[in-house]
């Protein structure tokens, strides 16, 4: 089984308004296991975003302009996707945007390309009627850290987002139940095995990515007028 839990960055709201894409973020998980093969696409919009937008995700014109555009990386986004079924966060705004940015491409709906779209907005509801169920309040609800969160990031919030769907969907140790014929009543008891991490791989950024994210954070200190926040969270901590 492939999922690929997915978030995009906007100008704004609305495609019908002239609104792109200004980064696209991807996770891929199979048998509910993450990849480490993921997508993460920054996009040239041929505009500026709004300053609501702006606020969001700090993504300025600036920093975009030297990004490809969505014709461009269709063919890699499309190959990405294919056969998977694609989760996502209200789904249906980031559906819209893609599918007006393939008909620019000249290509036909997302649909057409993956299995299906589960939108993890209408599951939590229904799991949580009443409640708030934002990225955040399930992130708190589950104790998942998103401290790291100060700006939304389609890749950051994407592999929060991984976290919270296998919470919400019984969670990565439903994978890890050993039967133990021997155990409970009648010999057919089950517990959930000690899971080691120290075998999971750890993947460091790459040159090019830390260069990429140097520019990022420098067109965001200028957006601000100064240091951005990212600058104080990437600072080592002095030993004591």
């Amino acid at each position: 089984m492939r999922q690929i839990i997915f978030d995009t960055e906007t100008t704004g709201l609305d495609p019908a308004q002239g609104h792109r894409i200004v980064e696209i973020g991807c996770v891929e998980m199979v048998n509910r296991m993450s990849t480490g093969n993921n997508l993460h696409i920054y996009l040239n919009p041929d505009r500026d975003s709004d300053p609501e937008a702006l606020a969001v995700h700090g993504l300025t014109t600036e920093f975009l302009s030297d990004k490809p555009r969505f014709a461009d990386v269709a063919d890699e986004f499309v190959k990405f996707i294919q056969g998977a079924e694609l989760i996502a966060h209200n789904a249906a705004f980031d559906v819209k945007f893609f599918n007006a940015e393939l008909a620019k491409a000249g290509r036909g709906p997302i649909t057409e390309y993956c299995e299906t779209v589960t939108d993890s907005l209408l599951h939590a509801r229904s799991l949580f009627p009443g409640k708030r169920n934002s990225l955040d309040a399930l992130c708190d609800r589950f104790g998942i850290s998103n401290a790291h969160r100060t700006l939304h990031g389609a890749l950051l919030d994407s592999q929060l987002l991984a976290e919270v769907w296998l919470a919400m969907t019984r969670g990565q140790d439903a994978l890890l139940i050993d039967v133990d014929d021997g155990a409970g009543a009648g010999g057919n008891g089950a517990e959930l095995a000690r899971f080691d991490a120290s075998g999971l791989p750890v993947i460091k950024a790459s040159e090019a990515e830390l260069a990429e994210h140097e520019t990022y954070l420098a067109a965001l200190d200028k957006s601000v007028g100064g240091e951005c926040t990212w600058r104080k969270i990437d600072a080592p901590v002095a030993a004591v």
